[in-house]
């Protein structure tokens, strides 16, 4: 059985890392370099780097953020925001990610998602959506773009088979209504969409607790889980988590050699 992912999630904004609930009321909590450090040696399995107003203001991403952050972790890095061409995505990858997570700018432009993977590979082009739960979309979920700030026409599981087409490698699939409430994922979009798709997805939006984590890969079928809020206050390190979805029989990567540094 292929193992399940715990991957922290770094909002940025102006440099610093920044956390709100729904999209709104974001407050700064920490230097990302730093907290990226943290949870490298911590024992997360991966970690994601949104820059999240580049996308609205319409800006490149902060590279220089970028690559100090890759300087100081030595596992898989996503990189994400304001990417609208081949050459953001080049830059990025440079700059010392391993993936580059192309969001509104791919609703925009689809094709730069089929760019992207004929010039990286698909395994480097992960598609972000955000979804917010809406009855008059097919699936029940519309797309939003920009930080959360623009509904779109766009339903969620028509966009998600879209992109795998394009050469999606992997989704990470953001509930706008459980995000930052650490309430627990919205598991009827992931499972909808993970059972849709032949790429893993990841669950994002909602963790509170280890069995959040738990639920999602049992219910949602998730092949990984995004966390933030919960591991950010302190509720909860890495470990925690791991440990615990590891005595629930979720199989995890537990023989880290990150811990102990």
């Amino acid at each position: 059985m292929l193992e399940k992912r715990v991957i922290v999630c770094l909002d940025v904004r102006d440099g610093k890392t920044t956390k709100g609930i729904r999209f709104q009321g974001n407050v700064d909590i920490g230097d990302p370099v730093e907290m990226a450090r943290g949870y490298y040696r911590d024992g997360v399995d991966e970690l994601v780097f949104y820059d999240i107003t580049a996308s609205a203001e319409r800006r490149g991403i902060m590279i220089d953020v970028v690559a100090r952050v890759a300087e100081q972790i030595f596992i898989p890095f996503s990189v994400g925001g304001g990417i609208g061409t081949v050459s953001d995505m080049r830059a990025v990858l440079l700059a010392g990610a391993e993936k580059v997570s192309v969001n509104s700018q791919a609703v925009r432009n689809p094709a730069i998602i089929e760019e992207g993977a004929a010039l990286f590979g698909r395994q480097c082009i992960v598609l972000g959506m955000d979804v917010l739960s809406d009855r008059k979309m097919p699936s029940g979920y519309r797309v939003v773009i920009d930080g959360g700030r623009t509904p779109t026409e766009r339903d969620a599981l028509e966009w998600a088979a879209e992109a795998v087409r394009l050469g999606a490698g992997e989704i990470v699939l953001n509930s706008i209504d459980a995000d930052g409430t650490r309430d627990g994922y919205d598991s009827e979009v992931t499972r909808l969409i993970s059972q849709s798709v032949e790429v893993p997805v990841i669950a994002s939006g909602g963790a509170g607790s280890p069995e959040h984590l738990r639920a999602v890969f049992a219910d949602g079928k998730a092949d990984a889980a995004l966390v933030a809020s919960m591991v950010h206050y302190g509720d909860y390190r890495v470990k925690e988590i791991k440990e615990y979805l590891a005595a629930h029989d979720v199989p995890v990567r537990m023989d880290c050699y990150a811990f102990e540094r």
